[in-house]
């Protein structure tokens, strides 16, 4: 039983470091209040006692880029005061015009950097650059429509091509249409991902690359993803009998949100839309989150539930039993944590070696072939493949263990062989690999081909965590959520909806931008796997700008109508094909044009 269990024991323990670094997290930024002495102000009485026009410097940086803007408008200046802020005026103008150029007019002057988003952090360094006036720069961009609704990516992409214009050269990492589309040069790297990829497919036009046969991203676009992929499931109104349960959100004024009611449609999958700033994170994460969350942990204690935070209440969260942001954050900080052991395959294929004849007869038990506790992993690395050299004056490097190859396994252990492979070759084998070769094991087999379908068949099961992009570890944690979903797809309509208002598990899963860094390849997979979910009899909420994701949608929650103090109104809801036939915000008019084109039939 020790033997069995060791594995999951270490994984476990490194789990709970884990929960505990971020509640450790989430615990002192609980603690940040603003100062009693300024009020948050930032600067002593003599400094604020300073005004321009009636204003201190806090009262002018608490302003949006926007209205800080109109503001400078309306102020003037005659005589000797004119003279010193003509020049002054005019840069301060220009460099405001520059944030609201890239989209970010909603951000206040005094916003913390570490509240910004990474795509918010990054326009406002675009930002900067478009007021240095600087010519023959080569400007790297690491896709920059991160974040972004289509309206504010259009104004992006203008930008963009000013800077170009201005003789600079700008070499763009991107997956979105609009920027491939509007592109001089492109290179096509692939064909597909890890091992399979790494070579140039295509340098040339967007006419050229879709020409290419073997280019991926060439075919999508010649053969776009059409659209609805499966049937909507239908979601009639609050209190039909044939209809869902609904979660309800009354009075929601946290941040920018303006008293806003919602209604979100349990066992479905729901994408909440709008312009940068609009206040959909805050709905989505901050209000919805949290607060089921901290009732659910509650009702699991039969403690009393804590009072709603940021909202009047939520009705109808009762059979919501479980809540959980799937992100984008490392699924482990080690390089002991892989696939492998997150998605929880790991334990059998530790079992199969201990049944082999030569384990047995050396008296090696499944402990034996862990890497994370026991006599059998690495001496030297204590299984973690790689050791760590400290540089001095330099950045630690990692390299791979001499004494094991890489491999995790001390010399007795890897001797072991199951049809001719260690346990050290299964480690090194890709998802593709080991789905071949375990075939006949359907307890291993099923999450292998979870990982295939969600596009990760290119990774190796032993894979160390930190080295995973933020995608790869997102839909890593989709499949573990896949592999123990519990299927509702054949059931009739009466049963599946005495299925969802049942006692039994029911998920509510809460994924931001989820597409980020994704190809359109894996994008389609994507929605394949939160569809998967959703028959599953789970509720998806995703914040998200991707079309093909609205597209989706069961059910969209569209707010606006612009970001900060504009925004925070929920300004349409309702299945895709209603916001776009009535084309009256930004998400609508975009859906439209999307849908008139992908459409199927």
């Amino acid at each position: 039983g020790e033997d069995q269990s060791s594995e999951s024991i270490g994984a476990l323990a490194e789990r709970l470091a884990d929960s505990r670094a971020a509640a450790t997290d989430e615990d002192d930024s609980a603690l940040v209040e603003a100062c009693a002495s300024c009020t948050g102000q930032r600067l002593n009485r003599t400094a604020l006692a300073v005004t321009l026009a009636g204003r201190s410097i806090a009262e002018l940086t608490a302003l949006s880029v926007n209205d800080c803007a109109r503001w400078l408008e309306t102020v003037g200046f005659t005589g000797r005061s004119g003279l010193i802020a003509r020049d002054v005026l005019t840069e301060i103008r220009s460099r405001l015009g520059f944030l609201g150029d890239v989209g970010l007019g909603y951000l206040t002057l005094d916003r913390a950097a570490p509240t910004l988003s990474g795509g918010e952090a990054q326009r406002i360094r675009l930002a900067a650059q478009l007021g240095s006036n600087l010519q023959g720069v080569c400007y790297v961009l690491d896709e920059p429509t991160i974040g972004l609704h289509p309206r504010d990516n259009r104004i992006l992409l203008k930008t963009l091509e000013a800077l170009r214009d201005k003789g600079n050269t700008l070499l763009v990492v991107e997956h979105d249409e609009d920027t491939i589309a509007r592109a001089d040069h492109l290179i096509d790297i692939g064909p597909g991902a890890g091992r399979r990829g790494g070579e140039v497919i295509v340098s040339g036009s967007r006419e050229a690359l879709m020409a290419e046969p073997g280019s991926l991203t060439g075919r999508l676009l010649r053969e776009p993803l059409r659209h609805p992929i499966q049937a909507r499931r239908p979601c009639p109104s609050i209190g039909d009998p044939d209809g869902p349960p609904w979660l309800q959100l009354h009075g929601a004024t946290l941040h920018n949100l303006q008293g806003l009611n919602a209604a979100i449609p349990i066992g479905r999958l729901t994408v909440v839309t709008g312009v940068s700033g609009s206040g959909k994170s805050t709905l989505a994460r901050e209000l919805l989150l949290a607060n089921m969350k901290a009732r659910i942990h509650a009702v699991n204690l039969r403690r009393t539930p804590p009072r709603w935070s940021g909202l009047d209440r939520i009705d109808g969260w009762e059979p919501i039993t479980r809540v959980l942001e799937v992100d984008q954050t490392p699924i482990g900080k080690t390089p002991r944590s892989c696939p492998a052991t997150y998605v929880g395959f790991w334990d059998a294929i530790r079992r199969l070696f201990a049944d082999s004849a030569e384990a047995r007869l050396r008296g090696f038990g499944p402990g034996r072939f862990s890497f994370n506790t026991g006599d059998g992993r690495c001496p030297v690395c204590e299984g973690q493949g790689v050791q760590t050299i400290e540089m001095s004056f330099l950045p630690d490097v990692k390299v791979s263990c001499e004494a094991c190859n890489g491999r995790r396994f001390n010399p007795e252990t890897l001797d072991i062989r199951l049809r001719e492979r260690s346990i050290g070759d299964v480690l090194a084998m890709s998802v593709d690999e080991a789905l071949e070769w375990f075939d006949a094991h359907p307890s291993i087999a099923h999450p292998l081909r979870l990982l295939q379908d969600v596009g990760l068949g290119y990774l190796t099961l032993g894979q160390a965590s930190p080295t995973l992009s933020g995608g790869e570890a997102q839909r890593i944690k989709l499949v573990t959520e896949l592999a123990k979903a519990r299927g509702l797809a054949g059931l009739d309509a009466p049963a599946r909806r005495q299925a969802m208002r049942s006692p039994s598990t029911h998920t509510l899963y809460v994924l931001d931008e989820p597409t980020v860094g994704l190809h359109m390849a894996d994008v389609e997979k994507l929605i394949r796997v939160m569809h998967r979910l959703v028959d599953a009899g789970n509720t998806l909420v995703v914040v998200e700008h991707n079309l093909d994701i609205w597209a989706e949608a069961d059910w969209m929650l569209d707010l606006g109508p612009e970001g900060g103090a504009g925004g925070g109104h929920l300004v349409a809801c309702g299945p895709p094909e209603t916001l776009a036939d009535r084309a009256t915000t930004h998400t609508g008019r975009a859906l439209a044009d999307f849908l008139s084109e992908r459409t199927m039939g």
